[in-house]
């Protein structure tokens, strides 16, 4: 029996390191070598400060920035950490009164004559979504021209250099990042 015991002991202590220490060991090398970039979180960086991540949305509440979608994270809004939708369905009275508010915020700050974009009153699926539809971004390019005093053609020209299309030309829809747009937009030069 003690030979046994011997015997599951080391087996453990064997597989504890192998699986525990070396393979996350080997894992995190060979993916700081070949992908540095993904493997560290995506990372947008300038002169060394983290302005955010390509792969989480963050929030954005002036009115010269465009907005992201809805972060269904709390208490923090687009925390990594409470990723995840509200699973409100379609019939959910909750989520018919969260739109309702949401087009109400938005009836203040966008000229309403045209349809709200679904993706600017709704959360995806994680909460984190990085992206807006081109629908979404064309609803608020006159707030963005009047706040930063730009031209609309200025504002709709950046939306369309970053609207990235369907991955490999069929998966998914045309999407915005929102990040990388609002980092654009603010190297454009202001009217004076």
């Amino acid at each position: 029996m003690f030979a046994q015991l011997r015997t599951a002991t080391l087996l453990l202590l064997a597989i504890t390191v192998l699986t525990g220490v070396i393979y996350p060991l080997v894992v995190t090398g060979v993916a700081q070598l070949l992908f540095p970039k993904q493997s560290n979180g995506s990372l947008f960086r300038e002169n060394d400060q983290v302005l955010g991540s390509e792969l989480i949305g963050q929030a954005f509440a002036s009115p010269r920035y465009f907005w992201s979608r809805l972060s269904a994270t709390s208490p923090v809004p687009y925390n990594g950490n409470s990723s995840g939708g509200s699973n409100f369905g379609p019939l959910n009275p909750e989520l018919k009164k969260s739109v309702d508010a949401r087009i109400k915020e938005l009836s203040g700050t966008e000229p309403l004559n045209k349809p709200v974009p679904v993706d600017l009153v709704t959360a995806s699926g994680s909460g984190l979504d990085p992206h807006i539809s081109p629908a979404a971004a064309e609803f608020q390019v006159s707030r963005i021209a009047k706040a930063r005093n730009l031209s609309e053609e200025v504002v709709r020209e950046l939306v369309v250099q970053h609207t990235e299309g369907r991955q490999f030309g069929v998966l998914g829809e045309p999407r915005v990042r929102v990040l990388r747009l609002n980092l654009a937009l603010d190297q454009v030069p202001q009217k004076k």
